[in-house]
C-alpha cells in the first residue's frame, strides 16, 4: 500500500457550503428535481377550484409535479364522456385551471398522450388506417386436396406440411390463390387464409369519450398523426398552448399494453420486412403467427427465432420512426419534453430510451434492477439527464401503503439508475359513487378487490408528513441527476428489450455484492456518436471492460448483428478491454465467423468458458473497480461533474423479494481529485457534514452503516466541512411511560381518546385503537441534571413520525432508521412523537366488502425506545 493520510475534516477550516439550515422544516425551498405524481381524474368531472386547490397541495407538500390521467377503474357510474369526458370543454377547463395555478406554484404539470393508456383517439374505427391492425388467420388441416376459400377482406392463402406436432417443413410452404384446388401430395398438411384487420383495442377503463376511442397504430405515421390531429382538434386551445410552455412538463405514454387476439400487425409490414432485411415475409407467416403472444407454429432449427427476432426488430424500427419520433416532435413544438413507458413489446428499449427525452420504467412491472440498468445505461450513452419511474404501485395496497415500504422500494430502485419518481399516484377528491375517504382510481379494482396503489393526498394520515418525504425524494434526486453516471462493466445485449427480468447474472451474484458496477449496450446505443473509446474507456459512463456472451433472451444462442460485431471489434482494436464467454464456432450469421476470430486473436480480448471466467480474465487485462467492500448488500452509484464525485449508497435489493439486512463495514471509493474530502448530504435535512475518512491516492476509504432499504449520499468536494465526533454517555435510558392521544379519522369526521401507556404496544393490540387510523401524539417526560445532546431512537414506527422537544420540532426523520438528534434542557423536557398511519385499519370496518379481507396494520410507536445523550 501506498502511504495512506488520514485526514478528518474538521481539522481544517470550514470553507462555505451550500447548507440547508438545522431546522427550518416546511419553510426551505426544496430543489426543482422533486417527484411528482400521477393525478387521477374521473375525466372532466371536476371542480376548477378543487383542482387549484390539489395543485397546491401538492406544491405545499413540496413535490415537483403532476401527470393528468383520465383513469377510473374503482367507479361504476356512469362518468357522461360526452359531456365530460377526455378532451370535452369540461375537461379542457380543468386543464387550463391546473396550468394556471401550477405556473403560480412553480410546479409542472404533464399531460397523457390520451384518455388513458395505449394511447388512442376517439374519431376512428377498428378500420380506420390509423387504428391499430391484426393479422387474423385461420387453419384447416387436409390430406390430398383443398380449395382455398375466397373471404371478404382476405389477405393472403398458404399452405405448409406437418413434420411433426406444431412442426412444419420450410420448404413447404406455398402461397396459393383464392378459389385454386390445391393437391401438395402426401403427408399432412395445414391450409393458412389471413386477414389484415382493426384490433378493436380501446384504452383501459373506458369510456372515456363519446365516440369510443381506439388505440392507434403505434408502427404507422397515420396512427401517430391521428393522435397530433386529435390533440390539435380537441385540446390545443390558444390559452392551453401558452400555459403548456409556462408550466408544462411532459407528454406522458404509457408502455406498449398492445393486446390483440391474433397477431399484432401494421399495413405493409411484409413489404418493410423486406427492405429492411433483405429476405420475403410471406414465406415465414406461419411460424410468426403469435395469437395472444403465443406462438403456433415452428420450422426445425434455430431460424424460427432468428425469423421472430427479425419481425421483432422491424416492428421496433417502425415503432421508433413513425411513433416516438414524430411524437417527441410534436411534443417539442409545445415547449414539453417526450416521456414515455417504451418496453410491452419485443421491441428494442435501449433505442427508444436514447431517442426519448425520458424514457420511463416502473416498480410494479419491472422484475429486477437489471430492468431498470438497461433503459438507465442507454440514457447515460446518449447523454440524457433523467431515467423515471413509475414507482410505488403495488397490488392490494390501496390504503395500506406505508412510505417506509415506498422508501425501501425506491431506495434500491435509485440504485438501478433511476433518479425521478413519478408516485402512483395522486387522486381527484370525489367521484360518482365513491365512498369515505372518496375517489381512488383503482381502488376497488373494477368494482371488487383491494386495488392498486395508493390515493395520496389530504385524505391520508399521513399526508401531515408529505414534506419530510418531498424532501427526501427532491434531495436524492438531485444527487442522482449530477453530472454524469460511471460505471465500470458493459454487458452486450443481443435484444435491448426490458421489463424482462433478465440481466447480467455474474455481476447479480458476484459482482455487485463487491462492488462493481455495470450498465447495458446493444447495437444501437453502440451506433450513437458518443459510443466512442477517451483513455480506453467507453462512451460518457466511462465503461472499463465489454462483455460478450450469447443471447440471453435465446438459450445463450452465438448470434450477433454483423454490424454489431463490426462495432465490438472495432473498440477492441482500439483497446478496450473485451470478455468473450463461451464457444463461439457456431455463431450466426456465418458471416460473423471471421469478425469474432479476428475478435478473439486481439490481445485485449479474452475468452472465458463460462461465467464464472470473468473476475480472472478482467483481473488479466487489468480492469478494477472503482467501489470496492465486503460481500454485502451494498449497492452504489457515482456521478462525476468535473472533479466533484457524488456517490448514492444503499442496502438495496435486486428484487423484491430479495432478503436484505443491516451493513455496517468499510468502503473504498474511487474519486476524480486527490484533494477532494467526502461529506454527507442529509437527504431528510439538507444539512452537510464532513465524516472521518481514510485517503490512499484517488480512493477514499469511509464506514458505511445501512438499514435495510436506507440510502445515503456522499459528495467528494474540495471545500472542507467540519466533522461532529459524538462521545456518548454509557447511560442509556428506555423511554416505556407514555401518555397516547389519538385522532381517530372516520367518514363523520375526527374524534379523539387518550391511553395511558407503561409499555408500548401497537394500536391494534389496545382493544379501543384496533380499528383506528389516523394521528397519535406520544407525550413523556424526561428529567437531566444538566442541558445535554441526545439521540432518541424510536426503534419501530408506523407509519411516519415527527418528534417535538418542549414544543419545538426536531428536524425530518429518517423512516428506515427513525432516530432524532434532540436538544434536552436541565431539568424536566417534554418530549412528543407524532405518528401517523395509512387507513386501511378504519376501512376494513367502514367498507369491510372491499379491505375485510386485509389484515390489520400494526400502527403507533412501537419501541423500543431509547434515549442516548452525547457530547
Amino acid at each position: 500500500m501506498k502511504r495512506r493520510t488520514v485526514l478528518a475534516a474538521g481539522a481544517a477550516a470550514a470553507l462555505p457550503w451550500p447548507s440547508a439550515p438545522a431546522f427550518a422544516h416546511g419553510v426551505e425551498p426544496l430543489p426543482e428535481t422533486g417527484a411528482k405524481f400521477r393525478w387521477w381524474w374521473p375525466h372532466g368531472l371536476v371542480d376548477p377550484a378543487e383542482i387549484a386547490r390539489e395543485v397546491d397541495q401538492v406544491a405545499d407538500a413540496g413535490f415537483a409535479g403532476l401527470e393528468i390521467q383520465d383513469v377510473h377503474h374503482s367507479v361504476r357510474a356512469d362518468l357522461d364522456a360526452a359531456g365530460h369526458g377526455w378532451g370535452t370543454k369540461p375537461w379542457r377547463d380543468a386543464v387550463e385551471t391546473a396550468l394556471r395555478q401550477a405556473r403560480k406554484r412553480g410546479i409542472t404539470i404533464d399531460l397523457a398522450v390520451g384518455p388513458s393508456w395505449p394511447a388512442a383517439v376517439p374519431g376512428i374505427t377498428p378500420d380506420d388506417p390509423a387504428a391499430a391492425k391484426e393479422l387474423a388467420h385461420t387453419v384447416t388441416p387436409f390430406t390430398g386436396s383443398v380449395t382455398v376459400p375466397s373471404e371478404p377482406g382476405q389477405w393472403k392463402a398458404q399452405i405448409a406440411r406437418i413434420t411433426n406436432g406444431t412442426t412444419l417443413d420450410p420448404a413447404s410452404v406455398r402461397t396459393v390463390s383464392p378459389g385454386e384446388t390445391v393437391t401438395p401430395g402426401d403427408g399432412n398438411w395445414l391450409l393458412f387464409t389471413y386477414t389484415i384487420r382493426g384490433s378493436g383495442q380501446e384504452p383501459e377503463g373506458g369510456p372515456h369519450t363519446e365516440p369510443d376511442s381506439y388505440v392507434v397504430d403505434h408502427f404507422s405515421k397515420a396512427g401517430t398523426r391521428a393522435v397530433v390531429d386529435a390533440w390539435n382538434e380537441l385540446i390545443l386551445t390558444k390559452p392551453i398552448r401558452r400555459l403548456l410552455r409556462d408550466a408544462g412538463g411532459d407528454l406522458f405514454e404509457d408502455s406498449l399494453e398492445l393486446e390483440s387476439d391474433w397477431t399484432i400487425w401494421t399495413p405493409g409490414l411484409d413489404a418493410e420486412f423486406a427492405k429492411r432485411t433483405g429476405t420475403d415475409l410471406l414465406p415465414l407467416l406461419p411460424i410468426l403467427l403469435n395469437p395472444k403472444g403465443k406462438y403456433l407454429y415452428s420450422y426445425a432449427g434455430d431460424d424460427t427465432n432468428h425469423a421472430r427476432d427479425a419481425l421483432n426488430q422491424v416492428l421496433s424500427d417502425l415503432y421508433h420512426e413513425n411513433h416516438l419520433i414524430p411524437l417527441r416532435d410534436f411534443a417539442h413544438s409545445l415547449g414539453l419534453k417526450l416521456r414515455a413507458q417504451p418496453y410491452g413489446l419485443a421491441t428494442d428499449a435501449i433505442r427508444s430510451a436514447t431517442l426519448l427525452d425520458v424514457a420511463e420504467s416502473e416498480s410494479l412491472g419491472f422484475k429486477n434492477l437489471d430492468d431498470y440498468r438497461v433503459l438507465a445505461s442507454a440514457r447515460d450513452m446518449a447523454g440524457k439527464k433523467v431515467l423515471s419511474c413509475e414507482a410505488a404501485a403495488y397490488a392490494n395496497g390501496a390504503y395500506s401503503t406505508t412510505w417506509n415500504k415506498v422508501l425501501q422500494t425506491m431506495g434500491s430502485v435509485f440504485a438501478g439508475g433511476v433518479n425521478q419518481a413519478v408516485l402512483h399516484g395522486f387522486a381527484y377528491k370525489d367521484a360518482p359513487g365513491a365512498a369515505w375517504p372518496g375517489f381512488a382510481a383503482f381502488s376497488p379494482y373494477n368494482g371488487n378487490g383491494i386495488g392498486y396503489a395508493e390515493a395520496w393526498g389530504p385524505r391520508q394520515p399521513t399526508w401531515r408528513h408529505a414534506r419530510d418525504i418531498a424532501g427526501w425524494f427532491a434531495r436524492t434526486q438531485e444527487a442522482l441527476q449530477k453530472g454524469t453516471a460511471r460505471a465500470d462493466l458493459a454487458f452486450f445485449r443481443q435484444k435491448g428489450w426490458t421489463a424482462t427480468g433478465i440481466g447480467a447474472p455474474w455481476a447479480t451474484n458476484d459482482g455487485i455484492p463487491i462492488g462493481w458496477t455495470h450498465g447495458f449496450v446493444d447495437e444501437a446505443s453502440l451506433a450513437l456518436p458518443a459510443a466512442k473509446l477517451r483513455d480506453g474507456r467507453l462512451g460518457p459512463p466511462r465503461y472499463k471492460a465489454l462483455i460478450l456472451d450469447g443471447d440471453a433472451f435465446r438459450g445463450k444462442d452465438h448470434t450477433l448483428s454483423v454490424r454489431a460485431g463490426q462495432q465490438i471489434l472495432g473498440l477492441a482494436r482500439k483497446g478496450l478491454p473485451t470478455v468473450v464467454i463461451g464457444n463461439w464456432a457456431d455463431v450466426h450469421p456465418p458471416a460473423l465467423q471471421p469478425i469474432l476470430t479476428a475478435l478473439l486473436a486481439l490481445p485485449m480480448v479474452r475468452n472465458v468458458a463460462d461465467q464464472t471466467g470473468i473476475p480472472a480474465a478482467l483481473e488479466e487485462l487489468g480492469v478494477q473497480r472503482d467501489v470496492e467492500y465486503q460481500r454485502s448488500t451494498l449497492m452504489t452509484v457515482r456521478r462525476v461533474d468535473g472533479d466533484t464525485d457524488h456517490y448514492y449508497l444503499a442496502n438495496a435489493r435486486h428484487a423484491e423479494n430479495r432478503t436484505i439486512t443491516a451493513i455496517d463495514h468499510d468502503v473504498w471509493l474511487t474519486t476524480s481529485s486527490r484533494s477532494s474530502v467526502p461529506v454527507v448530504v442529509n437527504a431528510w435535512t439538507g444539512v452537510v457534514e464532513g465524516i472521518p475518512f481514510v485517503r490512499d491516492g484517488v480512493r477514499v476509504r469511509v464506514r458505511v452503516s445501512l438499514q435495510p432499504g436506507q440510502s445515503m449520499l456522499l459528495t467528494f468536494s474540495r471545500r472542507r466541512i467540519p466533522t461532529t465526533f459524538r462521545t456518548f454517555t454509557e447511560i442509556s435510558t428506555q423511554l416505556d411511560n407514555w401518555e397516547l392521544e389519538v385522532e381517530d379519522w372516520q367518514p363523520t369526521g375526527v374524534t379523539k381518546q387518550n391511553v395511558t401507556l407503561t409499555a408500548l404496544a401497537p394500536w391494534s393490540s389496545i382493544p379501543s385503537l384496533a380499528d383506528v387510523s389516523g394521528i397519535g401524539r406520544y407525550r413523556t417526560t424526561v428529567t437531566v441534571p444538566a442541558a445535554t445532546k441526545a439521540l432518541l431512537d424510536l426503534g419501530k414506527v408506523v407509519d411516519t413520525c415527527r418528534v417535538r422537544v418542549n414544543g419545538r420540532l426536531a428536524p425530518p426523520i429518517d423512516v428506515l432508521r427513525p432516530v432524532a438528534d434532540i436538544t434536552l434542557k436541565r431539568g424536566a423536557n417534554t418530549i412528543e412523537v407524532e405518528v401517523a398511519t395509512t387507513l386501511l385499519n378504519r376501512l376494513r370496518t367502514t367498507s369491510p366488502a372491499v379491505f375485510g379481507i386485509a389484515a390489520r396494520q400494526q400502527y403507533g410507536l412501537l419501541g423500543p425506545v431509547t434515549l442516548r445523550s452525547y457530547r
